[in-house]
């Protein structure tokens, strides 16, 4: 299974190409945009987000509210490339217009002058326009099917705030999965420690206030995951790896740690390991959960608990100093519009990026040509591996 995307920030719209999804997966538009809805929102969104009304339209591989086998293609349209036609248009404009006027300082943090000396663009617009956290939004459409893809075999994934700037949220061990997703699909920051809110919502109107940004923790997790999924064989085939990897592309993000990640450096061994029981009902279980659901790259059958950390975002209303590629001048960096803390959107960014590779997992496992296929394909395997 793989995904690809294409299009700009401010281009005439998103598109996702979903390749490998079972037949007869049921799925329709309003499954994806419950997930671009949750994107968009979140408290500390700019104005951005005031002008889209991200709706997906499905234009392929789903016939009559199931999909056919065959790759899918999502389409978002970008509302405000009305505004943009002439700066983003694809057809060649006149040497003399006035529209041609280029982006020629890079804003620190951002990947403008990287990519202009990567690809030789005079112009950072041809950069910035695509390495745009807007982006994301496919992500997400592709995440929401590998969603709808899990949900049908037993597997929930929630992703929420952790941390914003100094404000962490208490870990709620005490909730089910179904109440984690209700209280945080309800909360503004998408958190499920309402008694924080107000303190995070208190320290993003100071960031904004001071024209700063702040950034924060994402924490996501999977629960009703079979043992056994990826690989300890091969270093590519590791699951935890792969979801690593996946999470560490997102925008802005700077670190990932599972279970207690960066907190067992200091502790001893027998503080860290989880160990290990049986019993006829369930088979083997893990005593606790320290190292998030994994051992050799392999899951363990615990949930999956891995954390993101997200950077303050670094287009700032107090900008940074920066040097113009044409005159080599210092210039304060320019100004594209922006949010003064994103991690709730990236939150709900981070839970389906972490879908996608699970589900990738769970297809690269079992036969999966159709869904009542891979259903009872993964259905013998957890009975399997519960009496072995």
């Amino acid at each position: 299974m793989r995904y690809l995307t294409a299009g700009e920030s401010h281009g005439k719209q998103l598109t996702t190409i979903i390749e490998g999804i079972p037949a007869h997966l049921q799925l329709l538009a309003e499954d994806i945009n419950h997930s671009l809805i949750r994107r968009q929102g979140g408290y500390g969104r700019g104005r951005r987000m005031k002008i889209e009304k991200d709706l997906i339209e499905i234009t392929s591989g789903v016939r009559h509210g199931s999909t056919l086998g065959s790759p899918i293609s999502l389409v978002l349209k970008n509302d405000d490339y009305k505004h943009w036609i002439d700066i983003m248009g694809a057809d060649p404009l006149p040497n003399d217009t006035e529209i041609r006027r280029q982006v020629t300082k890079p804003r620190p943090g951002h990947a403008d002058l990287n990519g202009a000396l990567k690809y030789n663009q005079r112009d950072m617009r041809n950069i910035l326009e695509r390495s745009s956290a807007r982006e994301t939004a496919a992500r997400v459409a592709a995440g929401s099917v590998a969603k709808q893809l899990l949900r049908e075999i037993g597997i929930e994934v929630l992703g929420f705030v952790k941390q914003i700037y100094q404000v962490e949220a208490n870990d709620r061990p005490e909730l089910t999965m179904k109440e984690k997703q209700e209280i945080s699909y309800q909360s503004a920051l998408h958190v499920i420690d309402p008694s924080v809110e107000e303190d995070m919502k208190a320290a993003i109107d100071q960031a904004k206030q001071d024209g700063d940004s702040i950034g924060g923790i994402c924490e996501v997790h999977v629960e009703g995951v079979p043992v056994g999924l990826g690989s300890h064989v091969h270093f590519d085939r590791k699951l935890d790896g792969k979801i690593a990897g996946s999470v560490m592309s997102i925008n802005a993000f700077k670190g990932v740690e599972f279970g207690e990640g960066f907190k067992v450096a200091s502790k001893r061994g027998s503080e860290v390991h989880d160990e290990i029981s049986f019993n006829e009902q369930d088979g083997y279980q893990r005593e606790s959960n320290r190292l998030g659901g994994f051992e050799g790259g392999m899951t363990t059958g615990m949930p999956i608990i891995v954390k993101g950390v997200m950077k303050p975002i670094p287009t700032l209303y107090k900008p940074l100093n920066s040097v113009d590629i044409d005159t080599k001048e210092t210039f304060k960096a320019s100004i594209e519009r922006s949010d003064s803390c994103a991690v709730p959107a990236a939150a709900v960014v981070m839970e389906h990026v972490v879908a996608w590779e699970v589900a990738n997992a769970i297809l690269d496992q079992f036969p999966a040509d159709f869904m009542d296929q891979l259903k009872k394909a993964v259905a013998d395997y957890r009975e399997r591996t519960r009496l072995f």
